[in-house]
């Protein structure tokens, strides 16, 4: 059959299962249960069984739901409210003020969190309310706090790059290595739009905060250092060889609960809702990644990702040109799907295609994710558009709009991350390597 048309049949299980309300990870089992029935001759239980076990022991899937148990630990402690006062001073000389915090915040919670949505909500609760107190205007706030998480989704412990390594085959803590820099120059960006904001549009920034000496900002940093120390724990111990990205996770977990139990915020309690919470997502995660092997496993018995790979092959397409058409390809799709069923889904087709046009594949892993962060706040699926809405009641296409520019700029990283792609391979290629 023409690879089209069986792509064709594909999508159209996969659109008729999602249309009636099923489970992604038990629609991509449907999807692939079709595809083994109707065109293979391998018995599609057994081939299911096999491929859901293998996937869900694997060792280095291990790390997810440890990260995510930190991330829901340090959710539930009174780090959202340190941070924003550790912070404050540092940012209030800065063009742009006491928006900078929204990024600053952003980039150093999504250093132990790994969540897009859990870094929204954390720094969110409390810069809001501060914000709007000072008289910031509310299109940048929420602009800017809806683009500044989605740098939960690249800077390590990301979820996205666990589960695109799984997928793969590749290393986490390479991945999670590449995703620093690209991540930080993100930030950058995102705080550059802030200063350009401050001197194209003078009259919306509020009055000068209240002088600080160097030695009361100094004081205020305090609130600020456990969590610093738990990064450079964390990901200190993988970029030296010391742990593998799953010791580092649970490093994670031991300084997140540490941390909580300094700050009085531990209790039987939220140690329990911090455990159910990361269950809960980590079996979410699992489900999808276990029907998407399946789904990968029958796309193989059919030859689809090989005829696609030689189809593309057969344009002619420089590697420049493929990235393009797949960065045009995910922010389509994102539109639909979230970030890691975007993942999950095209990996099978896409893999083929970007080691037959010689695409690093450890960057490959951070472009994935730059375009996955674009669907967070794209309209009609964009997570992080529900939770600001949720957070302050505005309407989703007002929200949508304040997070344009931010969009842009991700188009821009990954204009970034193609001239320059040692953003992407420098750190995985000097940071000691450990097996396991």
């Amino acid at each position: 059959m023409d690879q089209f048309a069986l792509m064709g049949i594909f999508l159209f299980v996969l659109f008729l299962l999602l249309g009636t309300g099923v489970w992604i990870g038990l629609a991509l089992m449907g999807v692939a249960w079709v595809g083994v029935e109707m065109f293979t001759s391998r018995p599609a239980g057994d081939a299911m069984i096999t491929t859901i076990w293998t996937s869900s022991s694997s060792w280095a899937l291990t790390a997810l739901p440890m990260f995510i148990w930190m991330g829901e630990i340090l959710y539930r402690t009174r780090l959202s409210e340190d941070m924003f006062r550790g912070l404050a001073p540092w940012m209030a000389p800065l063009p742009g003020k006491l928006l900078h915090t929204n990024i600053v915040g952003c980039t150093i919670f999504a250093a132990v969190s790994g969540s897009s949505a859990a870094t929204l909500t954390t720094v969110g609760k409390m810069s809001i309310p501060e914000l709007r107190k000072r008289g910031y205007p509310e299109f940048m706030i929420i602009g800017t706090l809806a683009g500044a998480a989605t740098l939960g989704l690249m800077i390590p412990p990301s979820l996205t790059l666990i589960v695109y390594g799984v997928t793969i085959n590749e290393s986490i803590t390479k991945l999670f290595m590449a995703g620093v820099l690209p991540g930080l120059v993100l930030a950058v960006l995102f705080m550059g739009y802030v200063a350009m904001w401050s001197v194209v549009r003078p009259e919306q920034v509020p009055p000068p905060e209240p002088k600080m000496s160097l030695g009361r900002k100094i004081a205020e940093a305090r609130f600020l250092i456990p969590v610093l120390l738990l990064v450079s724990w964390v990901i200190g111990s993988m970029y030296m060889g010391y742990a593998t990205a799953t010791e580092a996770s649970a490093f994670g977990v031991i300084g997140a609960l540490a941390l909580a139990a300094v700050q009085r915020s531990l209790s039987w309690k939220t140690f329990l809702e911090s455990l159910l919470g990361a269950t809960r997502t980590s079996c979410m995660i699992a489900l999808i990644l276990a029907g998407a092997s399946f789904l990968t496993l029958s796309m193989g018995f059919t030859g689809l990702p090989r005829s696609l790979a030689d189809w593309i092959g057969s344009l002619g397409l420089a590697p420049w040109q493929l990235i393009i058409a797949l960065t045009l390809f995910y922010i389509v799709i994102g539109c639909f799907l979230d970030g890691i069923s975007s993942v999950v889904l095209t990996m099978a087709v896409v893999e083929p295609m970007i080691r037959e046009a010689g695409i690093d594949v450890i960057w490959f892993g951070i472009f994935i994710v730059v375009v996955v962060e674009m669907a967070q706040i794209t309209p009609p699926i964009g997570f992080n558009l529900f939770v600001l809405q949720g957070m302050t009641h505005h309407e989703m296409n007002y929200i949508a709009k304040t997070a344009l520019p931010m969009f842009l700029l991700m188009i821009l990283m990954v204009a970034i991350l193609m001239v320059f792609p040692e953003l992407a391979t420098i750190l995985p290629d000097t940071m000691r390597a450990r097996p396991g």
